[in-house]
């Protein structure tokens, strides 16, 4: 699922795939599988939110082959470097020599969903990664796993790996009852799932109230909050100050904004940060 990229090293080194097949999961969500020669160039991470930046090339320029974006960038127009777009790593099957992305569709807009919903066998696939800043800790006493379906492959991943036992509460808003999604785990999960029904992505008030309406348990809570950019403005103060959580217990990001693609969504957001804003975390 598309996201911003939390700060962490990222190798420059492109990854180059083919779709291997396609799955529809809800009517508004397809996962691509890819594979091939290629896997051997991909180094996996320990991150449950694992994520690669996707390169979409210009159909009508000519690349160097193996593809180098520094030779790109320094010899060819600006209009002709590849856009890049960010995804969560759903899975990564080793002795398949596979990996999962998954990619919410809503229309024909942008670049990264509309090549995911016609992908075939065989098309190529390439990314920089992967990177990645948040696992579950195994020294938490409880975990609060909460977002919109942007961030849904990170929770399901996150929720994979969480110990026996362990308790979880998530909160995951999606469009309706059809986006709902099974979540597997060994933990003691209690999953809360928020409907917009008819009400805009982008306008996250009512997934806000509900991760604040959370009942809160003693102990170390471990928090990954991840979504619409407004999620991050209003919950900040909420677990830093009133919840006590401390930041490294807190992953708070913004993956996207309404209104604006990546690339405009990424300059935002350091306009953000350089002034100090409360908007990113």
């Amino acid at each position: 699922m598309a996201q911003n990229s939390p700060p962490a090293a990222r190798p420059r080194r492109v990854t180059r795939l083919q779709v291997v097949r396609t799955e529809q999961l809800t009517p508004h969500m397809v996962r691509v599988v890819a594979g091939g020669p290629g896997f051997a160039d991909f180094a996996d991470n320990e991150f449950t939110d694992s994520y690669v930046k996707l390169l979409f090339l210009h159909p009508e320029a000519r690349y160097p082959e193996p593809l180098d974006i520094a030779e790109v960038r320094a010899t060819m127009p600006r209009e002709h470097w590849p856009i890049t777009r960010t995804y969560t790593v759903r899975y990564v099957d080793t002795a398949a020599g596979e990996i999962a992305l998954d990619f919410v569709i809503h229309g024909d807009e942008g670049v990264a969903a509309p090549w995911a919903a016609a992908a075939e066998p065989g098309d190529d696939i390439r990314f920089f990664g992967p990177g990645g800043a948040y696992s579950p800790s195994p020294d938490a006493d409880w975990h609060l796993l909460a977002g919109d379906e942007a961030a849904l492959p990170a929770i399901a991943t996150a929720l994979e790996a969480m110990p026996a036992g362990v308790p979880v509460r998530v909160v995951v808003e999606v469009g309706d009852e059809s986006e709902e999604q099974p979540l597997v785990t060994k933990a003691n999960v209690d999953v809360t799932w928020l409907h917009r029904d008819g009400r805009p992505a982008g306008a996250p008030d009512h997934l806000v109230e509900a991760i604040k309406d959370v009942p809160w348990r003693p102990g170390r809570a471990h928090v990954f909050v991840h979504g619409e950019a407004g999620l991050v403005k209003g919950l900040r103060r909420y677990f830093l100050q009133d919840r006590g959580v401390p930041r490294e217990l807190l992953s708070l990001s913004g993956y996207w904004r309404a209104g604006l693609v990546e690339d405009d969504f990424q300059a935002w957001k350091k306009s953000e940060r350089e002034r100090g804003s409360d908007a990113v975390l």
